[in-house]
């Protein structure tokens, strides 16, 4: 699958890290659920952090198209509140 980070590049992960991918954006949700702006930080660090590093990097100059958009690390909470609700960005 390929997980694109906004502003950073495009990373391919191994489909088996999706159940991994789904529970890592699940406490981005509940914390953006429960308005708590440091745990939401830390759990969007996580997801990020994984994308990187289970991930390989993309070439710039290959055209992919992306089976996830992740927002990038700057994201606030109040940006974050459109994008993280319910079953958030990651198809199960």
């Amino acid at each position: 699958m390929i997980v694109r980070i906004s502003g950073e590049g495009q990373f391919d992960l191994a489909d088996s890290e999706s159940a991994r991918l789904n529970e890592l954006e699940a406490a981005v949700v509940a914390a953006v659920e429960a308005r708590d702006e440091a745990t939401f930080k830390q759990a969007l660090g996580a997801l990020l952090d994984h994308v990187r590093s289970a991930g390989s990097a993309v070439a710039e100059d290959t055209l992919e198209g992306s089976d996830v958009i992740l927002p990038p690390s700057d994201t606030s909470l109040q940006e974050a509140e459109s994008e993280f609700t319910g079953e958030g960005l990651i198809p199960d």
